[in-house]
């Protein structure tokens, strides 16, 4: 049986907290997907159940332990049916880890950028100080200075209190 896998959540450059919802749609030999996550100095492994036969819709998840040990708030998430064959397809999804951008992350809400604005008056306006760091980070795929953002922007927003 060829693999098929259709990956639908998370997207590229979620922004994700310990427990990582995946869901999609796949064939797989046996009917499991490995899953792994890792930043390339640490990674955490488990396994999905999903249709044997046929194309099938799944969901699992993967837990990170709070003790984990990333290093990097880029995380790469894959999901490779890789049972009954090691060299079986996978996909790779890059995400953004929230609790190593944020610590004490509970996710986050979005924020439109208005004239005038900057990464510091936002910071200064959600966490009451002028660290705009944990705004830059989770947006780093749309971002790439700290001193360019524009009005109509929609920008995440990580916060501890949801």
């Amino acid at each position: 049986m060829t693999a098929t896998l259709d990956i639908q959540q998370p997207q590229p450059f979620d922004l994700v907290d310990n427990k990582i919802l995946i869901a999609g749609n796949a064939t797989a030999f046996e009917g499991a997907l490995t899953i792994r996550v890792s930043d390339g100095h640490d990674e955490y492994a488990s396994f999905t159940q999903v249709g044997a036969l046929g194309l099938r819709q799944f969901q699992g998840f993967i837990d990170i332990p709070e003790t984990n040990s990333f290093q990097l708030s880029r995380l790469f998430l894959t999901l490779s049916d890789d049972t009954g064959n090691e060299n079986g397809p996978s996909v790779v999804v890059p995400v953004l880890f929230g609790p190593k951008i944020l610590p004490g992350y509970g996710g986050w809400r979005p924020y439109t950028v208005q004239s005038g604005d900057t990464l510091t008056k936002i910071a200064q306006a959600e966490y009451g100080n002028s660290n705009f760091q944990p705004i830059f980070e989770a947006n780093q795929d749309i971002l790439t200075n700290p001193n360019l953002i524009f009005p109509g922007q929609m920008l995440r927003v990580p916060r501890d209190d949801i």
